[in-house]
């Protein structure tokens, strides 16, 4: 009987010490949160490789929000996260001071006009495009299509996406009032299903559902954006509020590597910043890159 009751006190001291060692181990693993928020163009790139960057960092988790580039940048200058997501220079948005800030360019992205299949157009002029996007052209087979109703979709404002399509798709034309969404995806997802519909996504969000038009001949693909020729595109912007440390500066550096930037980027179709033979500055300056 004292034989039973020592083992059974031996095992709760064991039990005991396993749980105290359990807790300190997890006290020092835990606690590291990254959080990113902000352009939708974005974000699966920085949950892929923060998917990948926390399983070699044990305790370490990177959470990754959308809301456009407008609440990226809005959170991370107030402070209220780690990263804040753009598609746009920060300079370029009211309200944001860009001196409290610093920019990490993880890549680039190019934008492309999408339009409904069953508007049978696969070709427009920019004049076209950006007669449609004002709404001076409203039926498709004024631009050569069928028969159909143009229905216009845009992102909402503060968009990193629809700054970047309107400043260089529309030659800072400014879109006409129509329907928003908040989310690529979503855009993606009502012009594929709604007949006579268009809008603009990054090249991430492409497919087979949906016609990307050549613009004035030049096809959007990556090759095209990495030339120069294809004008719509933009640098994806991490932004930190002052210079980061430990754990942050540890991840974007990660994305920076070469490991990402070989697999990652490409893969969801991004184009890795180390490819572009051209380059841009916050005023639209085009420069060739040795």
């Amino acid at each position: 009987m004292k034989r039973n009751w020592l083992i059974s006190a031996a095992i709760v001291v064991v039990a005991g010490c396993l749980l105290t060692f359990g807790y300190a181990t997890r006290q020092k693993n835990s606690g590291v949160n990254i959080t990113a928020v902000g352009s939708t163009a974005l974000q699966p790139l920085v949950e892929a490789a923060g998917e990948d960057f926390a399983g070699k960092n044990l305790g370490v988790y990177v959470n990754v929000q959308g809301g456009g580039t407008g609440t990226g940048l809005a959170q991370i200058q107030s402070g209220a996260v780690d990263l804040g997501n753009s598609d746009m220079f920060a300079g370029e948005k009211d309200g944001i001071n860009p001196q409290k800030l610093v920019d990490h360019k993880v890549s680039v992205v190019g934008i492309s006009p999408m339009i409904n299949k069953e508007a049978n157009v696969d070709h427009l002029t920019k004049k076209q495009l950006i007669a449609i996007f004002t709404k001076k052209v409203t039926n498709w087979r004024q631009v050569g299509g069928a028969d159909l109703p143009i229905i216009l979709i845009n992102r909402v404002t503060g968009s990193g996406t629809r700054a970047t399509f309107e400043k260089w798709g529309l030659d800072g034309a400014k879109s006409a009032d129509s329907q928003e969404q908040d989310s690529s995806g979503t855009v993606q997802s009502m012009v594929s299903s709604t007949p006579g519909a268009i809008s603009y996504v990054s090249f991430g969000y492409l497919n087979k559902s949906v016609i990307s038009p050549k613009i004035d001949g030049v096809a959007a693909t990556n090759e095209n954006v990495i030339s120069g020729k294809w004008p719509i595109w933009s640098y994806e912007h991490i932004y930190t509020k002052g210079q980061p440390t430990g754990e942050v500066k540890k991840f974007l550096s990660y994305i920076d590597s070469e490991h990402i930037q070989k697999t990652l980027v490409p893969k969801l179709g991004y184009i890795s910043i180390h490819d572009m033979k051209v380059s841009r500055d916050e005023n639209g300056k085009l420069n060739k890159v040795d």
